[in-house]
């Protein structure tokens, strides 16, 4: 072969390689697309971090393209998200980051400006650029079902809420939860108690045994482990709800329902396109993934396939709602929801201090319900 020959096919070549770098594609002789995840809590929580570690396991099992990663626990200040995700990409090879707690936002986007050949995926927040995209599954509409339930089955009309944080997620689930229970019984009210931690088993055990001694016989919560359900099933007549995961196991003579998550064919759609090249790290300023039901991104109950706890069936079916029963018309509403003709947050809607937030008719925003959204409505006892 002549010399000039051999110049022009590696010429050739080595333009195709750069081409496909630039597009983000992953050749088998590349070697496997590599995806690291960031978790705020231990993949043993059972709640939020597990539910995402299912859906990282999910993934890895089903594209023999792909490895992944993972650094638990790690802090939500900037300087430890950039440091986990350095070690995701310098040391373990990491091609895409998905950062999967909302506290991860801005140590994500200066980790994004220090490796802008990275892909960065955040979960839950809103900030993005051009190799950082946002992505989250949202239960809203599970905790609304939940408030149902609770208000047609609760003997005190009062509900307890262990929350994590005040932010606009956590916020915007207690404020569902509230107008669910309204819908069915008026006269309900929801107590929160902040424990101001992800995962904090015990902080979640003395705040719902104390909601409990107040006379509260259902409980809901966020917090990543199964402490507030078991607290309930110490406790006779105390009934909950379960979060992110199935826990009906924990507590299988409390647990009503719950709510679940499907981050699994979130992480499919999105890794999918990166391997494929859809994705690259120049074009997610705009790749928003924001699913609920009518996706399937999302599941009522507090196991698989089990939207109610049996033992409760029978009382919900005895109640008579209109010309249905309560169990009708709560799965009638969950139907409605995924079918996108019933949202929840539609006036009117009034704010603890008796100011109309929402008039009859209107439907809250996306912005007025994932950044707006800093206060409780009338029925909840407790600051945002």
């Amino acid at each position: 072969m002549k010399k000039s020959t051999y110049s022009r096919i590696l010429l050739i070549f080595s333009i195709l390689m750069l081409t496909l770098a630039l597009s983000g594609c992953t050749t088998p002789a590349e070697g496997k697309l590599k995806a690291g995840f960031i978790y705020v809590g231990p993949i043993g929580d059972y709640g939020w971090t597990n539910a995402h570690d299912v859906g990282r396991l999910f993934v890895e099992d089903k594209y023999d393209w792909l490895a992944t990663e993972y650094l638990e626990t790690v802090g939500e200040d900037i300087a430890s998200v950039k440091e986990a995700a350095d070690t995701l990409i310098t040391v373990k090879g990491c091609d895409v980051i998905f950062t999967t707690s909302f506290g991860f936002m801005d140590g994500t986007i200066e980790a994004a400006a220090e490796h802008p050949d990275t892909l960065f995926f955040h979960c839950s927040g809103y900030k993005r650029a051009a190799n950082v995209g946002t992505y989250f599954a949202d239960l809203y509409q599970m905790y609304y079902l939940n408030g149902m339930m609770a208000g047609y089955l609760s003997n005190t009309t009062k509900a307890g809420y262990v929350g994590a944080f005040p932010i606009p997620e956590v916020i915007r689930h207690i404020n569902a939860f509230t107008l669910g229970m309204k819908a069915t019984n008026n006269d309900s009210t929801v107590e929160v108690t902040w424990i101001n931690s992800w995962y904090d088993p015990t902080a979640a055990t003395s705040a719902a045994n104390a909601l409990i001694g107040k006379g509260i016989d259902i409980l809901a919560f966020t917090e990543d482990s199964p402490a507030v359900m078991q607290a309930a099933e110490a406790n006779d007549e105390v009934y909950a709800f379960s979060h992110y995961s199935p826990m009906q196991d924990y507590a299988p003579q409390s647990t009503i329902s719950g709510q679940l998550v499907h981050w699994e064919i979130m992480y499919d759609e999105i890794l999918s396109k990166v391997h494929d090249g859809t994705y690259n790290s120049t074009n997610l300023a705009n790749v928003d993934y924001l699913w609920f039901l009518k996706e399937g991104a999302v599941e009522l109950g507090g196991d698989f396939d089990v939207p109610i706890n049996p033992i409760f069936v029978p009382e919900l079916q005895s109640i008579t709602v209109d010309s249905t029963t309560a169990y009708n018309f709560i799965m009638n509403r969950h139907d409605q929801m995924e079918a996108e003709t019933f949202f929840p947050f539609t006036g009117p809607i009034y704010a603890q201090n008796g100011t109309l937030m929402f008039a009859s008719g209107v439907q809250a925003t996306i912005a007025d319900l994932f950044t707006y959204m800093d206060w409780f409505v009338d029925g909840v006892i407790g600051s945002p």
